[in-house]
């Protein structure tokens, strides 16, 4: 079974991590990995750094280019992570754009995930009727979960057939008005997350965006399996650098 269906079994809140690869410096990201894992994070995002990062607010794009500063590419990030089953066993997710998976090859980009062990990719500029019929083959040959963003302006019928494409988790977008706000999220919010809780999908939904601390993550698991915490993460990257991750991390865990 994969890891991320493994870890979705587990009778708890689940904690997802986002951070950019190669961010703060080009060869932080095995060692921040390992130290995620170590304090107790579930799952992890590892961002794969793109020239046009729509889909991201301005703390992630930041990172993003900063790592492309770097010198970090597709090719590199493999290269980094060819041993990381050696020292990591929870899930491990790529998030990126389609392009350089396009450029890297979408069957070679799909093998090499298999051979180091990635566990599910997401792709937020990958439509999921595209990927139903063109790569969900491919995916599924090389044991890789796709994981689909709704937001709140999802509708139902569609947010339903995602569900029925999906074979991992959902990727709930919080709509959070402001990245790193402590006020935590509102009526509108919380509303929106009972109403995909009541639709009694298939898949579980992980929130995103907006999450920042113990409050907004109780907020968000209310009604949802876990939440990822990706800007907050990377402004204690850019502030802190990447020594005591683990105090970053209990704030959410205590």
């Amino acid at each position: 079974m994969n890891r991320i269906n493994q870890k979705l079994q587990e009778d708890k809140k689940l904690l997802s991590i986002y951070f950019s690869a190669g961010y703060p410096s080009l060869n932080d990201t095995v060692q921040i990995i390992q130290d995620l894992e170590k304090s107790g994070v579930d799952m992890i995002e590892i961002g794969l750094p793109f020239s046009d990062p729509l889909a991201d607010g301005p703390t992630i794009q930041e990172s993003s280019t900063k790592a492309l500063e770097n010198g970090m590419t597709t090719k590199l990030l493999f290269e980094q992570l060819k041993s990381i089953r050696q020292t990591v066993k929870i899930p491990l997710i790529i998030m990126g754009y389609f392009n350089p998976i396009l450029q890297y090859g979408i069957e070679d980009f799909c093998k090499k995930c298999e051979e180091i062990g990635i566990d599910g990719l997401i792709i937020p500029d990958l439509p999921v009727d595209i990927y139903a019929e063109n790569y969900k083959e491919i995916f599924e040959k090389q044991g890789l979960i796709n994981v689909f963003l709704i937001t709140p302006q999802t509708s139902e019928e569609r947010i339903k057939h995602i569900d029925s494409v999906s074979n991992g988790f959902i990727y709930m977008v919080s709509s959070a008005s402001v990245t790193g706000s402590a006020t935590g999220f509102g009526d509108n919010q919380t509303s929106y997350f009972k109403k995909i809780s009541d639709m009694n999908l298939k898949n579980h939904q992980i929130v995103g965006f907006g999450i920042n601390n113990k409050e907004t993550f109780n907020q968000a698991t209310q009604f949802a399996k876990g939440a990822i915490i990706g800007s907050a993460f990377i402004n204690f990257l850019t502030n802190k650098g990447t020594s005591n991750i683990n105090t970053f991390i209990n704030r959410f865990l205590e």
